[in-house]
């Protein structure tokens, strides 16, 4: 059982094993259609595509963010009809090192389901190392699925509050520095941070296009942490997606137990009374 990352031998191995089920979540953020002609264009054989604004997130409301969080039971009603039974295997992958992919590793999590890795290197690697791709759409029949008690936590917009307030959290902000600081906001309609978040960009967590090692990425949040425990730490991004890339860094390192702001920046200052930061410093 892989419950973290899966390599492209690995994954070559069980590729058309029955209780395997491998999506593709390539993704643009600017270009939302991209990630579907893509796996169109090209996709690893027998991958089915998995829509980041479709089939990953909820429906906007306005207030939600960009990317809430889908309904739990539609979400499993989707797994089963995807052809995910309890005893399958996911693997997820994307072209930008596990920026979009995590988002499924999380949502498998947050449905009770722990079989669900992501392919380390993703797209990028598996063409490396075997340069196989099918244009075809498999054809599964419909699993067994049933969404048990949740591995991952949420945390909402007022209990961020409530914790910030206390500084009884260590908020992780997963954007670009530039965004964070201000800088430069091409997606949201305000620039900055929440106050009191601290920045470490999401591709932190990669050398190579490839996850660091464990040992190295508990080094890395064991400093960032400063002595908190690892459940006091909560990571958001833009919208709820990056994000996931920090949780699952640190299911990696063996430092589990933070939770998802879902709703994150784009939820945020969709309450012009939120407060909202400037420039380095948290």
């Amino acid at each position: 059982m892989s419950t973290s990352l899966v390599s492209v031998e690995e994954l070559q191995a069980h590729l058309f094993d029955a209780d395997w089920c491998v999506f593709d979540c390539r993704h643009d953020l600017t270009d939302v259609g991209l990630g579907r002609r893509q796996y169109a264009e090209g996709h690893i054989p027998g991958a089915q595509f998995a829509s980041i604004d479709e089939d990953l997130a909820g429906p906007k409301t306005g207030t939600s963010g960009r990317h809430p969080l889908p309904d739990r039971a539609q979400l499993a009603a989707k797994f089963a009809a995807w052809g995910i039974s309890n005893d399958s295997q996911i693997v997820a992958y994307d072209a930008s090192g596990g920026q979009f992919a995590g988002r499924l590793w999380w949502l498998a999590r947050w449905l009770g389901h722990e079989r669900v890795a992501l392919l380390d290197g993703g797209w990028l690697a598996w063409q490396a190392e075997t340069g196989r791709s099918s244009i075809e759409p498999p054809a599964r029949p419909p699993g067994r699925f049933t969404a048990g008690s949740s591995l991952e936590d949420v945390v909402s917009a007022n209990e961020l509050q409530q914790l910030l307030a206390s500084r009884s959290c260590l908020l992780v902000d997963a954007r670009a520095p530039e965004r964070y600081q201000g800088r430069e906001e091409p997606i949201d309609p305000v620039a900055g941070h929440i106050p009191g978040a601290v920045n470490r960009f999401w591709p932190a967590n990669l050398a190579d296009g490839r996850f660091k090692p464990a040992g190295q990425l508990r080094a890395e949040y064991e400093q960032l942490l400063a002595g908190r425990a690892p459940e006091q730490l909560v990571a958001q991004c833009g919208s709820g997606i990056a994000a996931c890339h920090h949780l699952l860094a640190m299911h990696i390192a063996g430092l589990p137990g933070a939770r998802l702001y879902a709703g994150s920046w784009s939820e945020w200052i969709a309450d012009p009374s939120r407060p909202v930061a400037t420039g380095a410093a948290p």
